[in-house]
């Protein structure tokens, strides 16, 4: 069994309130959700507008199929034109 943890700061340019922020950060972890095998959440800066910090982390059988749907999670989430993805970090258990 493999687990693959993402941790990415992401920033929302559009965000003017944290209701704004919620609003669009909700539309995308859902999103994410329904579309993969993955477990998502806000990890950091919950009190700032225009920041994020999104942990994204999904289990296996293999490193292979685990690296796959990270991936593919990311790229999906790099589709959102509302957020943009700076730092990127990748660990496995």
């Amino acid at each position: 069994m493999i687990v693959g943890a993402v941790l990415c700061e992401c920033i929302i340019y559009d965000a003017h309130s944290l209701k704004e922020k919620r609003a669009v950060l909700q539309r995308v972890m859902s999103r994410l959700k329904q579309k993969y095998n993955i477990s998502v959440s806000e990890t950091d800066y919950q009190d700032l507008w225009q920041r994020t910090k999104l942990a994204i982390v999904t289990v296996s059988s293999s490193r292979k199929a685990t690296e796959r749907e990270l991936q593919n999670a990311l790229q999906f989430l790099d589709s959102f034109p509302e957020i943009e993805r700076t730092i990127t970090d990748i660990e496995w258990l």
